[in-house]
């Protein structure tokens, strides 16, 4: 018997019937021998991390353009948060970590520069719209290692391509939006879990706004402090969902009724707050000229795959792709005036 097959025996034992077991994924769209010592979702988990993809979300801001201070949430830091609560669900339910894990690391793979005012742009400009989940989804299956993709399993694909809706629903009743798997579930409501909170922490910091602007009726149900809120977020959904006998992920109505009305705080108040606005002018134009640049001058920028994708759609895989960095780099190469050199 290999390593593997040993972890997999473990997993048997231990973790619970509901658990998406290693030995049991659904496969891959390129079939491949299993690992010697690695089960299906470790081999994901390792494949994202080494991605391109993954290692550009440390210069993709979160929320605030280009932030000056060290402490503000990157797409990184809040991969690695989200990643963090949903281990911690994912174990206290006995359900399989390393699926959980691989999909929380990729969910975000194919978020634009400039957060929400980047998405909102690219949204505009791509024919039939753009949203993060299918660009991660893509990211992974089409775009990684040259347009081979990762070949991920497809319970993580599963997982990446239905973690969010936006302001939609957080646990939707209609299953068809929702993972198929408990460990996706996961991922989705620590999502929200992550950046309700350090959101709130980023914006607090920013100046944005002041601790005392939080609703008083959310600060009583959910805690002052961004570690007790997400420990009585995690603990609900653990509690809430053990209640279903693990028939879905849940969190109690009290409980998301609050979270759900955090989150509207914050998007009134802090992501399209009139500072917002101001940097989605500014951002808007930017994407806007390098996307229309880029759909002149395809040379040296887009890819010729995914082969058969029209040039709109692999122009806008260049603008998601970018870092803040690069993307007011280029800008400033492109549009700028260069200066003469003095003789």
């Amino acid at each position: 018997m290999s390593i593997r097959e040993d972890i997999e025996a473990v997993e048997k034992k231990v973790l619970s019937p509901k658990a998406c077991l290693s030995c049991d994924s659904k496969g891959r769209a390129r079939a491949e021998s299993p690992h010697a010592i690695r089960t299906a979702f470790q081999r994901d988990r390792d494949r994202i991390i080494h991605s391109k993809s993954f290692r550009r979300l440390k210069h993709k801001t979160q929320v605030f353009l280009s932030p000056f201070g060290d402490h503000y949430r990157t797409r990184l830091t809040h991969t690695l948060e989200v990643s963090q609560i949903a281990r911690t669900i994912a174990r206290a339910l006995r359900l399989n970590e390393d699926l959980t894990e691989a999909i929380a690391l990729a969910h975000d793979l194919g978020h634009t520069p400039f957060g929400h005012s980047g998405e909102a742009t690219l949204n505009k400009l791509l024919p039939g719209g753009f949203h993060h989940s299918e660009q991660s989804l893509r990211v992974v299956e089409k775009l990684e290692y040259e347009g081979k993709g990762l070949n991920l399993t497809l319970e993580v694909r599963d997982g990446i391509s239905k973690h969010s809706k936006g302001r939609g629903e957080i646990l939707d009743e209609d299953v068809t939006d929702m993972p198929e798997t408990l460990e996706g579930q996961i991922v989705r409501v620590s999502d929200v879990i992550a950046y309700v909170n350090h959101d709130v922490d980023d914006a607090t910091r920013a100046g944005i706004i002041r601790e005392e602007d939080v609703p008083p009726h959310l600060v009583k149900t959910l805690g002052k402090w961004h570690a007790t809120r997400i420990d009585r977020m995690v603990m609900d959904a653990v509690e809430s969902s053990l209640t279903t006998g693990l028939a879905k992920i849940a969190m109690s109505d009290r409980i998301m009724k609050a979270v759900k009305e955090l989150r509207d705080f914050l998007y009134e108040n802090v992501y399209f707050s009139p500072a917002a606005r101001e940097e989605l002018i500014k951002t808007e134009k930017i994407l806007k000229d390098l996307y229309a640049y880029i759909l002149e001058h395809p040379a040296g920028y887009v890819k010729d795959y995914p082969a058969g994708d029209p040039l709109e759609m692999r122009a806008a895989d260049v603008i998601a792709g970018m870092t803040d960095s690069y993307a007011l780099a280029l800008y400033e190469k492109v549009f700028f005036p260069r200066s003469w050199p003095i003789v």
